[in-house]
Protein backbone atom coordinates (compact mmCIF):
# COMPACT_ATOMS: atom_id res chain seq x y z
CA UNK A 1 0.00 0.00 0.00
CA UNK A 2 1.39 3.57 -0.42
CA UNK A 3 1.66 4.98 2.82
CA UNK A 4 0.79 8.37 3.83
CA UNK A 5 2.90 11.39 4.44
CA UNK A 6 3.33 12.66 7.87
CA UNK A 7 4.21 16.75 8.43
CA UNK A 8 4.68 18.55 12.04
CA UNK A 9 2.49 21.09 12.20
CA UNK A 10 1.96 22.68 16.35
CA UNK A 11 4.52 22.30 19.10
CA UNK A 12 3.93 22.61 22.50
CA UNK A 13 6.94 22.33 25.33
CA UNK A 14 7.00 23.77 29.14
CA UNK A 15 10.62 22.99 30.06
CA UNK A 16 13.12 23.50 32.92
CA UNK A 17 14.67 26.21 30.14
CA UNK A 18 10.98 28.00 29.38
CA UNK A 19 7.31 27.62 29.58
CA UNK A 20 6.92 27.92 26.03
CA UNK A 21 8.60 26.88 22.59
CA UNK A 22 10.41 30.02 21.79
CA UNK A 23 11.45 30.75 25.19
CA UNK A 24 12.86 26.14 25.17
CA UNK A 25 14.58 27.44 21.42
CA UNK A 26 16.03 30.67 23.12
CA UNK A 27 17.63 29.38 25.99
CA UNK A 28 18.93 26.15 23.94
CA UNK A 29 20.40 28.67 21.27
CA UNK A 30 21.93 30.67 23.95
CA UNK A 31 23.31 27.78 25.74
CA UNK A 32 21.65 28.56 29.39
CA UNK A 33 21.72 25.55 32.04
CA UNK A 34 18.42 25.12 33.53
CA UNK A 35 20.27 23.01 36.42
CA UNK A 36 19.54 24.53 39.91
CA UNK A 37 19.65 23.62 43.25
CA UNK A 38 16.21 22.09 44.25
CA UNK A 39 13.16 23.91 45.45
CA UNK A 40 10.26 21.23 45.30
CA UNK A 41 11.43 19.82 48.62
CA UNK A 42 14.25 19.99 51.12
CA UNK A 43 17.11 17.82 49.40
CA UNK A 44 20.07 19.32 52.04
CA UNK A 45 20.20 15.28 53.01
CA UNK A 46 20.74 13.63 49.41
CA UNK A 47 23.64 12.91 47.48
CA UNK A 48 22.64 14.98 44.65
CA UNK A 49 20.34 18.46 45.58
CA UNK A 50 19.98 20.12 42.38
CA UNK A 51 17.89 18.96 39.43
CA UNK A 52 16.42 20.86 36.28
CA UNK A 53 13.16 21.53 37.68
CA UNK A 54 10.32 24.07 35.67
CA UNK A 55 10.62 27.05 36.63
CA UNK A 56 7.44 30.00 38.09
CA UNK A 57 4.65 27.43 36.83
CA UNK A 58 2.11 28.01 38.60
CA UNK A 59 -0.77 25.48 38.51
CA UNK A 60 -3.89 28.08 39.08
CA UNK A 61 -2.79 29.78 35.68
CA UNK A 62 -3.94 27.27 33.60
CA UNK A 63 -6.72 25.06 36.02
CA UNK A 64 -9.47 26.07 38.74
CA UNK A 65 -8.08 25.16 42.14
CA UNK A 66 -10.98 22.18 41.74
CA UNK A 67 -9.75 21.02 38.57
CA UNK A 68 -6.11 20.95 39.72
CA UNK A 69 -6.68 18.78 42.23
CA UNK A 70 -7.69 15.97 40.39
CA UNK A 71 -3.85 16.27 38.27
CA UNK A 72 -0.68 14.98 39.16
CA UNK A 73 1.94 17.27 38.72
CA UNK A 74 3.31 15.21 35.36
CA UNK A 75 -0.17 15.43 33.77
CA UNK A 76 -0.53 18.94 34.56
CA UNK A 77 2.24 19.42 32.76
CA UNK A 78 0.76 17.43 29.87
CA UNK A 79 -2.06 19.37 29.56
CA UNK A 80 -0.79 22.75 29.31
CA UNK A 81 1.89 21.93 26.77
CA UNK A 82 -0.40 20.13 24.61
CA UNK A 83 -2.71 23.39 24.54
CA UNK A 84 0.16 25.14 23.58
CA UNK A 85 0.77 22.74 20.50
CA UNK A 86 -3.13 22.52 19.23
CA UNK A 87 -3.33 26.24 19.83
CA UNK A 88 -0.08 26.10 17.43
CA UNK A 89 -0.99 24.21 14.86
CA UNK A 90 -4.33 26.58 14.30
CA UNK A 91 -6.49 23.19 14.01
CA UNK A 92 -10.18 24.36 14.39
CA UNK A 93 -11.83 21.64 16.80
CA UNK A 94 -15.10 22.50 15.10
CA UNK A 95 -13.75 22.11 11.46
CA UNK A 96 -12.31 18.64 11.93
CA UNK A 97 -12.74 15.01 12.09
CA UNK A 98 -12.71 14.01 16.21
CA UNK A 99 -13.44 10.46 15.50
CA UNK A 100 -9.92 10.92 13.27
CA UNK A 101 -8.22 12.76 15.77
CA UNK A 102 -6.08 10.71 18.22
CA UNK A 103 -3.97 11.14 21.72
CA UNK A 104 -0.81 9.12 21.94
CA UNK A 105 0.90 10.38 25.54
CA UNK A 106 4.11 8.77 27.49
CA UNK A 107 5.60 9.08 30.46
CA UNK A 108 8.59 6.71 32.11
CA UNK A 109 6.95 6.72 35.52
CA UNK A 110 3.45 8.36 35.96
CA UNK A 111 2.46 10.14 38.85
CA UNK A 112 5.14 9.39 41.06
CA UNK A 113 4.31 12.62 43.36
CA UNK A 114 0.94 11.52 43.91
CA UNK A 115 1.98 7.73 45.34
CA UNK A 116 4.65 9.13 46.80
CA UNK A 117 2.17 11.29 48.66
CA UNK A 118 -0.47 8.74 49.31
CA UNK A 119 1.49 6.26 50.43
CA UNK A 120 3.76 8.60 53.14
CA UNK A 121 0.61 9.78 54.80
CA UNK A 122 -0.75 6.29 55.25
CA UNK A 123 2.37 5.16 56.39
CA UNK A 124 2.48 8.40 58.84
CA UNK A 125 -1.01 7.54 60.10
CA UNK A 126 -2.57 5.21 62.82
CA UNK A 127 -3.65 2.51 60.05
CA UNK A 128 -6.76 3.21 58.65
CA UNK A 129 -7.39 3.48 55.81
CA UNK A 130 -8.10 7.10 54.42
CA UNK A 131 -6.85 7.23 50.47
CA UNK A 132 -7.82 10.43 48.12
CA UNK A 133 -10.36 8.60 45.42
CA UNK A 134 -8.58 10.45 42.90
CA UNK A 135 -5.41 8.55 44.41
CA UNK A 136 -5.57 5.83 41.30
CA UNK A 137 -6.64 7.87 38.62
CA UNK A 138 -4.20 10.81 39.15
CA UNK A 139 -1.00 8.13 39.45
CA UNK A 140 -1.43 6.01 36.57
CA UNK A 141 0.90 6.51 33.42
CA UNK A 142 -1.97 6.77 30.66
CA UNK A 143 -3.88 9.43 32.25
CA UNK A 144 -2.34 12.43 30.93
CA UNK A 145 -3.03 11.39 27.48
CA UNK A 146 -6.92 10.66 28.54
CA UNK A 147 -7.51 14.30 29.87
CA UNK A 148 -6.12 15.63 26.63
CA UNK A 149 -8.34 13.59 24.75
CA UNK A 150 -11.48 14.53 27.22
CA UNK A 151 -10.50 18.43 27.09
CA UNK A 152 -10.20 18.32 22.94
CA UNK A 153 -12.85 15.93 22.00
CA UNK A 154 -10.25 13.60 20.28
CA UNK A 155 -12.16 10.45 19.52
CA UNK A 156 -9.20 8.63 17.74
CA UNK A 157 -7.25 6.33 19.08
CA UNK A 158 -5.44 7.35 22.46
CA UNK A 159 -3.21 5.22 24.33
CA UNK A 160 0.20 5.59 26.23
CA UNK A 161 3.46 4.45 25.06
CA UNK A 162 6.03 3.27 28.36
CA UNK A 163 9.65 2.58 27.66
CA UNK A 164 11.50 4.61 30.41
CA UNK A 165 13.62 7.39 29.11
CA UNK A 166 12.35 5.97 25.26
CA UNK A 167 8.87 6.65 26.12
CA UNK A 168 7.88 9.59 24.44
CA UNK A 169 10.27 8.99 20.98
CA UNK A 170 8.18 5.78 21.07
CA UNK A 171 4.55 7.88 21.23
CA UNK A 172 5.86 9.93 18.03
CA UNK A 173 7.23 6.84 16.33
CA UNK A 174 3.60 5.05 16.85
CA UNK A 175 1.65 8.60 16.05
CA UNK A 176 3.50 8.28 12.74
CA UNK A 177 3.03 5.20 11.27
CA UNK A 178 -0.52 4.96 12.34
CA UNK A 179 -1.13 8.36 10.34
CA UNK A 180 0.89 7.05 7.49
CA UNK A 181 -1.04 3.24 7.54
CA UNK A 182 -4.37 5.46 7.05
CA UNK A 183 -5.56 4.51 10.54
CA UNK A 184 -6.31 8.59 11.91
CA UNK A 185 -5.55 12.25 10.42
CA UNK A 186 -3.51 13.66 13.22
CA UNK A 187 -2.24 12.96 16.86
CA UNK A 188 -0.84 14.85 19.97
CA UNK A 189 1.42 13.50 21.01
CA UNK A 190 4.41 13.93 23.78
CA UNK A 191 5.35 12.97 26.74
CA UNK A 192 5.46 14.54 30.42
CA UNK A 193 7.10 13.78 33.37
CA UNK A 194 7.18 15.10 36.99
CA UNK A 195 9.50 13.22 39.37
CA UNK A 196 12.29 15.39 40.83
CA UNK A 197 10.78 14.50 44.00
CA UNK A 198 12.23 12.51 47.60
CA UNK A 199 11.42 9.13 45.81
CA UNK A 200 13.13 10.05 42.06
CA UNK A 201 16.03 11.75 43.53
CA UNK A 202 16.55 9.17 46.36
CA UNK A 203 16.04 6.07 43.57
CA UNK A 204 18.25 7.38 41.08
CA UNK A 205 20.84 8.31 43.57
CA UNK A 206 20.87 4.82 44.83
CA UNK A 207 21.73 3.75 41.60
CA UNK A 208 24.23 6.05 41.24
CA UNK A 209 22.95 7.30 38.15
CA UNK A 210 22.98 11.07 38.63
CA UNK A 211 25.74 14.06 38.76
CA UNK A 212 26.74 14.77 42.85
CA UNK A 213 28.04 18.07 41.54
CA UNK A 214 26.52 19.78 44.09
CA UNK A 215 29.22 22.68 44.28
CA UNK A 216 28.48 23.74 40.67
CA UNK A 217 25.31 22.17 39.41
CA UNK A 218 24.68 24.32 35.87
CA UNK A 219 27.91 22.60 34.95
CA UNK A 220 26.53 19.17 35.97
CA UNK A 221 25.23 17.88 32.73
CA UNK A 222 28.41 17.69 30.60
CA UNK A 223 27.84 14.94 27.87
CA UNK A 224 30.82 13.73 26.63
CA UNK A 225 33.44 15.41 28.62
CA UNK A 226 35.80 13.11 30.19
CA UNK A 227 35.30 14.34 33.97
CA UNK A 228 31.37 13.79 33.42
CA UNK A 229 29.64 12.25 36.65
CA UNK A 230 26.26 10.86 36.10
CA UNK A 231 22.71 12.81 34.55
CA UNK A 232 21.18 15.44 36.05
CA UNK A 233 17.50 14.50 36.76
CA UNK A 234 14.75 17.04 34.59
CA UNK A 235 11.18 17.66 34.59
CA UNK A 236 8.26 19.02 32.08
CA UNK A 237 6.66 18.57 28.83
CA UNK A 238 6.69 17.94 25.41
CA UNK A 239 4.13 18.03 22.77
CA UNK A 240 3.69 17.46 19.16
CA UNK A 241 0.96 17.86 16.20
CA UNK A 242 1.58 15.10 13.91
CA UNK A 243 -0.85 15.09 10.72
CA UNK A 244 -1.66 13.57 7.46
CA UNK A 245 0.57 16.23 4.80
CA UNK A 246 -3.04 16.34 2.74
CA UNK A 247 -4.91 17.33 5.63
CA UNK A 248 -2.62 19.97 6.84
CA UNK A 249 -2.40 21.36 3.46
CA UNK A 250 -6.28 21.03 2.79
CA UNK A 251 -6.39 23.49 6.05
CA UNK A 252 -3.55 25.39 5.05
CA UNK A 253 -1.30 24.55 8.09
CA UNK A 254 1.74 26.06 8.53
CA UNK A 255 4.32 22.97 8.12
CA UNK A 256 7.61 22.76 10.58
CA UNK A 257 8.99 19.94 8.35
CA UNK A 258 8.42 16.24 7.47
CA UNK A 259 8.75 13.45 9.56
CA UNK A 260 10.47 10.92 7.54
CA UNK A 261 11.57 7.58 9.47
CA UNK A 262 11.55 5.86 12.68
CA UNK A 263 13.35 3.35 13.68
CA UNK A 264 12.77 0.80 17.08
CA UNK A 265 15.45 -1.97 18.66
CA UNK A 266 16.23 -3.48 21.81
CA UNK A 267 19.63 -3.93 23.63
CA UNK A 268 18.72 -7.25 24.75
CA UNK A 269 21.36 -7.20 27.10
CA UNK A 270 21.01 -5.52 30.62
CA UNK A 271 18.47 -4.24 32.75
CA UNK A 272 19.97 -0.22 33.12
CA UNK A 273 23.60 -0.21 31.36
CA UNK A 274 23.77 -0.10 27.25
CA UNK A 275 25.07 -3.20 25.11
CA UNK A 276 28.50 -2.11 25.31
CA UNK A 277 29.50 -2.29 21.21
CA UNK A 278 26.45 0.42 20.85
CA UNK A 279 24.63 -2.65 19.07
CA UNK A 280 21.15 -1.30 20.01
CA UNK A 281 21.66 2.35 19.33
CA UNK A 282 22.94 1.21 15.80
CA UNK A 283 19.95 -0.74 14.86
CA UNK A 284 17.56 1.78 16.09
CA UNK A 285 19.46 4.58 13.83
CA UNK A 286 19.73 2.06 10.77
CA UNK A 287 15.88 1.11 10.64
CA UNK A 288 15.35 4.59 11.06
CA UNK A 289 17.09 5.76 7.78
CA UNK A 290 16.08 2.40 6.00
CA UNK A 291 12.50 3.43 6.85
CA UNK A 292 13.06 6.85 5.66
CA UNK A 293 14.84 5.73 2.60
CA UNK A 294 17.92 7.44 2.85
CA UNK A 295 21.57 7.34 3.27
CA UNK A 296 24.01 8.13 6.04
CA UNK A 297 24.96 10.73 3.51
CA UNK A 298 22.24 12.53 3.58
CA UNK A 299 21.94 13.12 7.75
CA UNK A 300 23.36 16.56 8.89
CA UNK A 301 22.30 16.68 12.47
CA UNK A 302 22.09 14.11 15.51
CA UNK A 303 20.47 15.20 18.54
CA UNK A 304 22.10 12.26 20.49
CA UNK A 305 20.76 10.77 24.01
CA UNK A 306 24.00 11.83 25.09
CA UNK A 307 22.97 12.06 29.32
CA UNK A 308 26.26 12.40 30.67
CA UNK A 309 26.88 9.33 32.39
CA UNK A 310 30.05 7.25 31.71
CA UNK A 311 28.78 4.31 29.66
CA UNK A 312 26.38 5.56 27.75
CA UNK A 313 28.27 8.48 26.39
CA UNK A 314 31.08 6.27 25.30
CA UNK A 315 28.60 3.41 23.38
CA UNK A 316 26.63 6.08 21.37
CA UNK A 317 28.83 7.89 19.34
CA UNK A 318 30.41 4.33 18.91
CA UNK A 319 27.25 3.10 17.00
CA UNK A 320 27.09 6.44 14.89
CA UNK A 321 30.98 6.50 13.61
CA UNK A 322 30.05 2.46 12.84
CA UNK A 323 26.85 3.26 11.01
CA UNK A 324 27.86 6.47 9.49
CA UNK A 325 31.22 5.79 8.47
CA UNK A 326 33.71 8.59 6.91
CA UNK A 327 30.43 10.66 7.01
CA UNK A 328 30.42 10.77 10.65
CA UNK A 329 33.09 13.19 10.82
CA UNK A 330 30.77 15.82 8.50
CA UNK A 331 27.61 15.72 11.39
CA UNK A 332 26.63 18.35 13.82
CA UNK A 333 26.11 15.85 16.89
CA UNK A 334 24.88 17.40 19.82
CA UNK A 335 23.09 16.80 23.32
CA UNK A 336 20.43 19.45 24.38
CA UNK A 337 20.64 17.61 28.16
CA UNK A 338 23.34 19.65 28.56
CA UNK A 339 21.31 22.77 29.06
CA UNK A 340 17.70 21.16 29.70
CA UNK A 341 18.60 17.47 31.96
CA UNK A 342 17.10 14.78 31.61
CA UNK A 343 13.31 14.79 31.31
CA UNK A 344 13.23 11.02 31.30
CA UNK A 345 10.05 9.83 29.71
CA UNK A 346 9.43 13.02 28.30
CA UNK A 347 12.85 13.52 27.04
CA UNK A 348 12.36 11.98 23.96
CA UNK A 349 9.53 14.14 22.25
CA UNK A 350 11.75 17.29 24.01
CA UNK A 351 14.87 16.48 21.97
CA UNK A 352 12.76 15.88 18.80
CA UNK A 353 11.41 19.74 19.03
CA UNK A 354 14.89 20.57 19.51
CA UNK A 355 15.55 18.84 16.67
CA UNK A 356 12.77 20.03 14.58
CA UNK A 357 13.42 23.30 15.43
CA UNK A 358 17.16 23.22 14.02
CA UNK A 359 15.73 21.61 10.51
CA UNK A 360 13.49 24.42 10.52
CA UNK A 361 15.87 27.21 11.17
CA UNK A 362 19.02 25.84 9.88
CA UNK A 363 20.82 26.15 13.10
CA UNK A 364 22.41 23.53 15.63
CA UNK A 365 22.13 24.27 19.49
CA UNK A 366 25.45 23.95 21.57
CA UNK A 367 26.23 20.79 23.77
CA UNK A 368 27.49 23.02 26.88
CA UNK A 369 30.01 22.22 29.67
CA UNK A 370 32.70 20.27 27.82
CA UNK A 371 35.84 21.36 29.39
CA UNK A 372 38.35 18.09 28.72
CA UNK A 373 37.86 16.17 25.77
CA UNK A 374 37.79 11.88 26.55
CA UNK A 375 40.10 9.81 24.80
CA UNK A 376 37.90 7.29 24.92
CA UNK A 377 35.26 9.40 22.13
CA UNK A 378 36.54 9.30 18.75
CA UNK A 379 37.93 12.76 19.11
CA UNK A 380 36.88 13.76 15.34
CA UNK A 381 33.48 13.67 16.01
CA UNK A 382 31.70 17.19 16.06
CA UNK A 383 29.24 17.14 19.02
CA UNK A 384 29.02 21.13 18.40
CA UNK A 385 30.79 21.90 22.00
CA UNK A 386 29.31 25.09 23.80
CA UNK A 387 28.30 27.40 21.02
CA UNK A 388 25.23 26.83 18.69
CA UNK A 389 26.03 26.70 14.78
CA UNK A 390 24.43 27.67 11.48
CA UNK A 391 24.40 25.49 8.75
CA UNK A 392 21.71 23.86 6.23
CA UNK A 393 20.01 20.86 7.73
CA UNK A 394 17.96 19.19 5.36
CA UNK A 395 18.03 15.51 7.28
CA UNK A 396 18.21 15.70 11.20
CA UNK A 397 17.61 12.70 13.37
CA UNK A 398 17.41 12.64 17.12
CA UNK A 399 17.85 9.43 19.80
CA UNK A 400 16.24 8.49 23.26
CA UNK A 401 17.37 5.32 24.71
CA UNK A 402 15.63 3.77 27.79
CA UNK A 403 16.43 1.60 30.62
CA UNK A 404 15.28 -2.02 29.46
CA UNK A 405 17.26 -1.68 26.44
CA UNK A 406 14.34 0.22 24.73
CA UNK A 407 15.90 2.50 21.68
CA UNK A 408 14.17 4.66 19.57
CA UNK A 409 15.43 6.75 16.46
CA UNK A 410 13.58 9.32 14.72
CA UNK A 411 14.45 11.06 11.39
CA UNK A 412 13.26 14.73 10.63
CA UNK A 413 13.66 16.30 7.03
CA UNK A 414 12.39 19.60 5.60
CA UNK A 415 9.23 19.62 3.70
CA UNK A 416 9.18 19.56 0.00
CA UNK A 417 5.87 19.27 -1.45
Amino acid sequence: MELKRVVVTGLGSLTPLGNTVPEFWDALLNGISGADFITHFDASKFKTQFACEVKNFDANNFFDRKEARKYDLYAQYGIVSSNEAIKDSGIDIEKIDLDRAGVIWASGIGGLNTFYNEVSDFAKGDGTPRFNPFFIPKMIADIAGGHISIIHGFKGPNFSTVSACASSANALADAFNYIRLGKADLFVCGGSEASCSQAGVGGFNAMQALSTRNDDPKTASRPYDKDRDGFVLGEGSAALIFEEMEHALARGAKIYCEVAGAGLSADAYHMTAPHPEGRGAYMSMKTALEDAGLQPEAVDHINTHGTSTPLGDIVEPMAIARLFGEHAYKININSTKSMHGHLLGATGAAEAIATILAVKNDIIPPTINHFTDDPEIDPKLNFTFNKAVKRTVNVALTNAFGFGGHNASLIFKKFNR
